[in-house]
C-alpha cells in the first residue's frame, strides 16, 4: 500500500504505507487512511515528529544500533554481490520529505491530507 501526502503550496509525497503510518503516529495522529491535519495543528505535528525522530536516534545510539552496513553487516545480505547490496534507509532520512511538506504547510498556513 502507498500513502500520498498533500498540502497546498507543496508537491505531493508518496511513501510506503508502513513507513507513512509510523510517521503519522509519530506526529500524534491516528494512522487511518485517509486522514488530515488542520492548519492550526500542523506546527505541533511537526514538533512531535521531529522530537520522536530525535528520540529514536538517541535510543539507537545508546543501544549501539547503527544503519551503517560497514559496521554491522546484515547477515541476509551475505550472498549478495556489492552491486546488489541495498543499505537500510533510516527513518529520519525517510521522514525528511514529510518534514519539508509540514514546514511548507506551516509557512503557507495550509492543511495536510493523506490518502
Amino acid at each position: 500500500m502507498l500513502i500520498t501526502f498533500h498540502s497546498k503550496g507543496s508537491n505531493d509525497i508518496t511513501m510506503f504505507g508502513d513507513i507513512a503510518q509510523q510517521l503519522i503516529h509519530m506526529m500524534g495522529f491516528c494512522e487511518t487512511v485517509p486522514g488530515a491535519i488542520r492548519e492550526e495543528d500542523i506546527a505541533q505535528a511537526l514538533k512531535n515528529l521531529k522530537d520522536d525522530i530525535n528520540k529514536a536516534k538517541q535510543e539507537n545510539k545508546q543501544n549501539g544500533i547503527t544503519a551503517d552496513p560497514e559496521i554491522e553487516p546484515n547477515p541476509l545480505d551475505a550472498d549478495l554481490d556489492d552491486d546488489e547490496f541495498e543499505p537500510e534507509i533510516s527513518l529520519s532520512v525517510r521522514a525528511m520529505p514529510l518534514i519539508t511538506l509540514l514546514e511548507s504547510a506551516v509557512n503557507e498556513k495550509s492543511y495536510v491530507m493523506w490518502e
